[in-house]
């Protein structure tokens, strides 16, 4: 047999125009604003009830809002204490999908490290199929160690296992009957092909946190980043090293994701808590400031909330959406 040429798909290669989900949310010089799902309050327990949530998933795509974010939760730890939204992401993403007509449905993220790329890459295209391009692939390492062992994968390895399964999912989406050698995963000897392609070019992938990863790496390799929500004294920071990291100059969004709670009287400033919980006026002129910097998306998850859901997204839809969407 002839020899493998371990040739890898172009890693830093953009995101074309066109992908409709990833287009939708992601939009230089603006914020668009998505739910980590489930789309409830459920602030004194682990497990959401998860009722109402695909009326709450229409609800979201109706009111103009851009996606709706899957975590990728296998196993309960009770030293997190939360279960996200239960259901499988990829299973639940084609569920959501069925459901709803224009919101982009992305996952926050696959924990890599712990999948088999070639499944992931497979579900992910058939998902961007499926979906009409809205699927967004976002990929992380896994903040929990206590899930490594029960796969049987050492969690020190997890950031280089990361960047060889992205170089895996990269080269079979991109490139026809590959040849590629894994350090980690199997082998192409250029006899398979798999199918389907994406339905562009390229397969949005996006980083969900820092995967193991240097800031620096993630802007030549990933087409965007959502990262937690740090110190807003120091976004400024963060979002100029992200555009300085980027190759020639090219858009990558960057958002971050945020525990939130709408405070019921509009005129209540920001609170000193894990994630925002503020009344609407502060949060327009915040978001305002933050759109201003570079932030492009901010993902909103509604655990801690001591309001239902559906009076939040009611007030953002009315309030808060249309001035961001007329901009």
């Amino acid at each position: 047999m002839a020899a493998i040429t371990e040739k890898a798909a172009d890693t830093a290669a953009v995101a074309p125009n066109g992908c409709r989900g990833f287009d939708r949310t992601f939009q230089a010089g603006r914020m668009t604003f998505g739910f980590i799902a489930p789309l409830e309050s459920y602030p004194d327990g682990p497990v959401p009830s998860m009722q109402d949530h695909l009326a709450m998933a229409r609800k979201a795509d109706d009111a103009g809002f851009t996606a709706i974010w899957l975590r990728d939760v296998p196993f309960y730890d009770p030293t997190f204490g939360d279960l996200g939204q239960v259901f499988d992401p990829i299973a639940y993403a084609g569920f959501l999908a069925a459901a709803t007509s224009q919101i982009a449905i992305g996952t926050a993220g696959i924990v890599l490290p712990l999948r088999d790329p070639l499944a992931i890459a497979k579900q992910a295209t058939t998902l961007d199929h499926l979906t009409n391009n809205r699927f967004i692939l976002g990929l992380s390492s896994g903040d929990r160690p206590m899930e490594y062992p029960a796969f049987g994968i050492d969690f020190e390895d997890r950031a280089e296992r990361f960047r060889d399964a992205h170089v895996l999912i990269r080269t079979v989406t991109e490139q026809d009957f590959p040849r590629y050698r894994s350090s980690h995963f199997g082998t192409l000897n250029g006899s398979l092909d798999m199918v389907p392609k994406p339905v562009h070019d390229l397969l949005p992938i996006i980083a969900i946190g820092r995967a193991g990863q240097s800031v620096e790496w993630l802007a030549e390799n990933m087409d965007g980043w959502i990262w937690h929500q740090s110190d807003f004294n120091r976004l400024s920071d963060v979002v100029d090293r992200w555009k300085a990291a980027i190759p020639g100059g090219a858009f990558k969004p960057y958002g971050y994701g945020t525990f939130f709670d709408l405070d019921r009287n509009p005129d209540a400033p920001l609170c000193a808590v894990r994630g925002l919980s503020i009344g609407r006026k502060a949060l327009i002129e915040l978001w305002k400031r933050q759109r201003d910097l570079g932030v492009n998306h901010v993902a909103l998850n509604l655990k801690m909330a001591r309001r239902p859901a559906i009076e939040m997204l009611d007030e953002l839809g009315e309030h808060i959406l249309p001035l961001f969407n007329a901009d």
